[in-house]
């Protein structure tokens, strides 16, 4: 039962993105039993649905209205479980007051209000009670499928699956301890004190494993466009101070908050943002970082061959990949994209019809992109809902570019940036020195990158398999031969065939 609802779920993502009505006699599920299917699979499909709720370009409202609700409207835990973990981190004097009805409730766990004995009115997240043990089934499942459907996938989609299933198993155990969510909250607090964001303030003292406790945070929820527009909030301010904020997070500090769905960001009447749930926080490579800040220099020039050369960098391109062919592709998205004359379904099926005809082309899918990526998806699918028509390059691209001088180490000031710059004149000077001493002596190292011996092993595999079964050709026909002489015409058949396949590879 649990195959097929998984089966069932990936079915009718496929069939509304699409926008089928049907697969071989299948159906997509209705709003709500698409809802039912995802609550009884868990944790690891909540949240890939919660990132699919924010898409209002590929989902009709009746679907994002039941989707929305995995955010923080999930079934709460029965009694003995809430009595069980309740028990396990406070005790009776714990609270001057609390809440036992929560006020949310989602995969990890839920929330409720309580007061301290000094009358702070605070909010109280409980993880669910056997959210461990269901988490490490999920994973269990998630790669059994892996193992079942791997012999149909290329090299790098298998590859791309694989680090998607590696970073995914390591991130939601890190989740489900709110003991890692506390010291992430605290970090993140004080790294971007200064980003005129709103973080919980943690109560430290109260905090467990099982628990976390921290100011409560009041505030409209992102995807809440009626209150928010009530209020008269600007919300191509509060998109603009979002992206913003995750520039900051990904291309300077490279520490970043992975998980940014409606539920876990507020707007406060003033029209301040709130991020909450520091469940999910990454930390960015500097070479990732870097090849980003290429990526996004290279898309506002449209500059699309070194576009494609910043993709290999980061590797969600292969290495070996045919640039020119590439860069076209890119040219023909980033126009459907750029059109103002074009609605969203408009732009959903050209770019579909495109990405078509590169079915064939090594796209891979490398663990530090994966979050990346998601959280691009969240923000643009947050946008939709507000903006008509929008999308990353027209209005996402100019937000991220104007933040690429500073991601490359630039001041504030031309005179702080020339200072910078003087001091490291004598470091280079020094670097020239040792590298010219070096290619003199013969001593110059070369580096290969990870991606270049990707290739290779690639390449060497291929190679060797086709050899090995040219071979198998011609020791099946001696064998055969040896076995039956009568069987001559068969063996020659076979050794022929080996002989072929060595010649004409």
């Amino acid at each position: 039962m649990r195959v097929y609802g998984v089966f069932t779920f990936l079915l009718t993502i496929f069939l509304l993105i699409k926008k089928r009505k049907s697969f071989f006699g299948f159906k997509p599920l209705t709003p709500f039993k698409l809802k039912a299917v995802v609550v009884s699979l868990g944790a690891s499909f909540i949240k890939l649905a919660q990132v699919l709720a924010t898409r209002s370009d590929f989902f009709d409202k009746e679907y994002l209205e039941e989707l929305k609700m995995l955010h923080d409207s999930l079934p709460a835990m029965s009694t003995k479980e809430f009595d069980q973990v309740y028990n396990r981190a406070f005790n009776k004097d714990s609270f001057k007051s609390f809440e036992y009805e929560p006020i949310a409730s989602a995969s990890i766990g839920q929330v409720h209000i309580a007061y301290t004995h000094e009358d702070e009115k605070v909010a109280v997240k409980l993880r669910r009670a056997t959210i461990h043990e269901q988490v490490m089934a999920d994973i269990k499942i998630i790669n059994s499928f892996n193992r079942l459907f791997k012999p149909l996938f290329s090299h790098y989609t298998k590859n791309s699956i694989e680090a998607v299933i590696s970073e995914f198993s390591k991130m939601i155990q890190e989740e489900v301890n709110l003991s890692i969510e506390l010291n992430n909250l605290l970090k993140f607090s004080s790294v971007y004190k200064n980003a005129g964001i709103r973080f919980p303030i943690p109560h430290t003292s109260l905090c467990r494993e099982d628990a976390l406790v921290m100011s409560y945070e009041e505030g409209f929820r992102f995807d809440d466009k009626e209150s928010i527009l009530k209020n008269n909030i600007d919300f191509k301010s509060i998109i603009a101070t979002l992206v913003d904020f995750y520039t900051t997070q990904m291309l300077i500090n490279g520490y970043f908050h992975a998980d940014p769905h409606p539920g876990n960001l507020l707007v406060s009447k003033e029209g301040t943002l709130i991020l909450l749930d520091f469940g999910m926080v990454k930390t960015i490579p500097n070479n990732t970082r870097v090849a980003i800040i290429e990526l996004i220099k290279a898309a506002n020039e449209q500059d699309y061959e070194r576009y494609i050369a910043a993709n290999k960098k980061l590797g969600t391109i292969a290495y070996e990949a045919p640039i020119a062919e590439l860069a076209e592709f890119t040219s023909k998205m980033f126009e459907i994209f750029s059109n103002d004359n074009l609605n969203s379904e408009s732009m959903q099926q050209l770019a579909f019809d495109v990405l078509a005809s590169t079915r064939n082309l090594p796209f891979k899918l490398p663990s530090d992109a994966i979050y990346i990526l998601r959280v691009s998806a969240i923000i643009e699918g947050l946008g939709t809902t507000y903006i008509e028509n929008f999308n990353g390059i027209k209005d996402i691209l100019p937000i991220l570019q104007k933040n690429i001088p500073k991601a490359l180490g630039a001041k504030d000031s031309i005179v702080e940036t020339l200072k910078d710059e003087i001091s490291d004149i004598p470091f280079l000077v020094k670097d020239f020195k040792n590298a010219m001493k070096k290619i003199s002596s013969n001593e110059l190292d070369v580096e290969i990158s990870n991606d270049q011996i990707e290739w290779i092993k690639k390449d060497l595999h291929t190679a060797v398999k086709s050899y090995f079964i040219s071979f198998a050709f011609l020791l099946g026909g001696i064998f055969t031969l040896l076995y039956d002489r009568e069987l001559k015409d068969l063996a020659i058949g076979l050794f022929a065939f080996g002989i072929a396949r060595i010649l004409y590879k």
